[in-house]
């Protein structure tokens, strides 16, 4: 199958790492005041982690940098 069996969480690690970050860094950084805070702060976090934040697992280097090689910021939503 390709999704995690109930209760397993290492069938994948990859997210399970990524929920770890998300909870740590964003989640339980902040308090939110309404679901526009939210989304916003979310926003934040998503363009900080994708954008601005180096990963080991490709060579230290920026994620936007496999999509927009150029080094363009991701378009607006």
């Amino acid at each position: 199958m390709d999704f995690s069996r109930p209760g397993k969480p290492t069938d994948n690690g990859f997210i399970e790492a990524f929920n770890s970050k998300l909870r740590s860094e964003c989640l339980n950084a902040h308090w939110f005041m309404s679901l526009a805070n939210a989304q916003e702060e979310l926003e934040d976090w998503r363009r900080h982690y994708n954008e601005d934040r180096p990963h080991s697992a490709i060579g230290y280097n920026l994620p936007i940098a496999l999509h927009y090689p150029g080094g363009a910021a991701s378009p607006s939503p």
